[in-house]
């Protein structure tokens, strides 16, 4: 049985179209066609139904994927810890986080990853979609949330939290901020998220918790656009600590209420490195996550103490 050919059947079943297989393996689309219909014949089974707009697995088809996924998966896997024994980690691995957070924290790091794991090639799919870790192959995804959900595995890897912060121009040239509700008299820049826009949320150290109304005429959609406007002086902004822990560090921007904690909608965050499966996690996938793991909070805690 030819090996590739169970491959490109397992992508086929997952993408759901043999253009998009085609594309993403820089091969003809007919190319596609002739492999599946070779295997199709030496099974003596359809696989596949096809039509003008959609494939979709016969019964049969979807029987045989069953044993063919956890079949291709374990040789997978054999094949890269027998060359992490000898090479270290190696093989592609596919990695997702929002723009921002990967623009700003691991992007930084690529460098040394490459150092450390030359065997390993990294793709890094940069989106803020919610991606699908199985539909898009992905052996790590990063995201920010209180917590994590879905059928996944997850390990915490940078406590993540939120300042109102401006530059020192912008405080120096307005109404002077000396608590949460003088907001009011700012424009603030704010996230077009409707749980950032309309209130922030400030706990105080004895742990009460205050609602302030904000607003403000600049509303923007990107993490990374938001924080440049805040360097521009434009207003107050409410951020996280991995965005701005080089600019607090230097003096470009000021935390304008150090005694107070901000949120918009939970004062514990958190990055997680999440993945599909903890069986026969590859060693390319267990070197990843121990690198981020151990790097991210050492990036931010270093700045923070320059």
């Amino acid at each position: 049985m030819d090996l590739a050919a169970l491959s490109l059947f397992a992508d086929i079943s997952r993408r759901g179209s043999f253009a998009a297989v085609a594309r993403e393996r820089a091969i003809e689309p007919s190319s596609v066609s002739r492999a599946l219909a070779a295997l199709e014949a030496e099974l003596g089974f359809r696989l596949f139904q096809r039509s003008t707009r959609k494939v979709a697995l016969t019964e049969a088809g979807a029987a045989y994927l069953g044993r063919v996924e956890d079949l291709l998966a374990g040789l997978d896997a054999a094949r890269e810890e027998a060359l992490a024994v000898v090479e270290g980690p190696s093989g592609t691995l596919r990695m997702t986080a929002s723009v921002a957070f990967g623009a700003r924290m691991i992007v930084p790091m690529l460098a040394e990853f490459r150092d450390k794991y030359p065997g390993v090639k990294l793709e890094l799919l940069l989106t803020d979609d919610n991606v699908d870790l199985i539909t898009a192959r992905i052996d790590i995804a990063i995201r920010l949330a209180p917590s994590y959900r879905g059928d996944v595995v997850g390990v915490r890897a940078l406590e993540t939290r939120y300042r109102v912060c401006a530059t020192p121009a912008y405080l120096s040239a307005t109404a002077r901020l000396k608590h949460p509700r003088d907001l009011a008299a700012h424009r603030c820049l704010l996230f077009s998220l409707p749980q950032y826009r309309g209130r922030w949320l400030f706990r105080q150290p004895k742990g009460t918790v205050e609602q302030v109304p904000v607003d403000g005429d600049i509303v923007i959609s990107n993490a990374l656009a938001l924080f440049a406007a805040t360097l521009q002086g434009l207003g107050p902004a409410l951020l996280p600590d991995w965005l701005i822990h080089r600019e607090l560090a230097d003096g470009r921007l000021i935390d304008v209420f150090p005694d107070y904690e901000a949120a918009a909608t939970d004062f514990s965050t958190a990055a997680w490195l999440l993945y599909p499966s903890r069986s026969q996690l590859p060693p390319k996938t267990r070197a990843a996550i121990d690198f981020f793991r151990a790097r991210l909070p050492a990036a931010v805690r270093t700045s923070a103490e320059v």
